[in-house]
């Protein structure tokens, strides 16, 4: 695998508001920076993979996270639903499913996946091939966040949305970023059309550098974070981020779950790769 690795030298022209504050801007234009166009043709190699072959979990990759997020985030901090098991997953023909389930008292479950402490990583592409699972309430996503939570925690730690689908807006995909100058109403993101995508395997992947982030659909890049100023408020990405696999249910963006789904539903992961210069 080859890419371009890019090198900018970047002239601010106007990087303040009338008001003296600064302003967060992940848009490259002629009118903010001036591109050099020195390039470098590096070869990318793969540093890490889960190919999820075998019958059980790769536990020298991957912890579970259980429960409900109780006692501090409940709901695991988005008025989800579900409860967390280690139950809720299996390796089949070299992919790893992922299961969505309601039981008869009308409790749901399903797992979330983390390789935090196990396999960490700063820069390179990281990228996976999945197929989402449709319905309205239902909530996979690919995701990373950075190492040092435990101390600096969400979202002075930083939060890279690889992927997010919610079944109540089918055909669409979301990428986003989270930090302390953007959360909540979330500024930094995109919403890519993608008609029938819950139909087939897609590969989600970022471009990671010490300079910006780039976000791709199946090698079409669809959205790049480029902060003007970069300071602990708008780049908390200079720092390894561990990554994570979930399926969440409801909640504030996955919206209400459907009466007419029938569970189990089924988020089918076929790998993850990481790639480093």
């Amino acid at each position: 695998m080859n890419r371009i690795l890019k090198a900018f030298v970047i002239l601010f022209i106007s990087s303040c508001q009338s008001d003296g504050s600064t302003s967060d801007s992940q848009t490259l234009t002629s009118q903010n920076l001036i591109d050099t166009s020195i390039e470098q043709t590096k070869e990318l190699k793969l540093v890490w993979s889960d190919e999820f072959e075998g019958t059980s979990l790769n536990l020298d990759n991957w912890s579970f996270e259980l429960g409900d997020g109780c006692p501090s985030l409940c709901g695991w901090g988005n008025n989800e639903l579900q409860i967390y098991t280690d139950k809720n997953h299996r390796l089949e023909d070299g992919v790893l499913v992922i299961s969505a389930k309601k039981d008869d008292q009308g409790y749901f479950t399903s797992s979330r996946i983390i390789t935090k402490a196990k396999q960490e990583f700063q820069y390179g592409r990281i990228e996976t091939r999945i197929k989402v699972p449709s319905g309205a309430g239902l909530w996979p996503a690919f995701w990373a966040l950075g190492n040092d939570i435990d101390t600096n925690s969400w979202p002075d730690c930083g939060e890279i949305d690889i992927m997010e689908y919610v079944g109540r807006k089918p055909g669409e995909v979301f990428t986003s970023i989270h930090t302390r100058s953007s959360y909540g109403n979330t500024i930094n993101t995109q919403t890519t059309p993608s008609p029938n995508i819950e139909d087939n395997f897609h590969v989600y992947a970022i471009e990671w550098n010490e300079y910006f982030i780039e976000f791709f659909l199946d090698e079409n890049k669809v959205y790049t974070y480029f902060p003007q100023i970069k300071n602990k408020d708008t780049w908390p990405f200079n720092k390894p981020f561990f990554v994570i696999l979930n399926l969440a249910i409801g909640g504030n963006f996955g919206g209400p779950v459907a009466n007419n789904i029938t569970f189990p539903k089924d988020y089918f992961i076929d790998y993850v790769r990481v790639y480093q210069y």
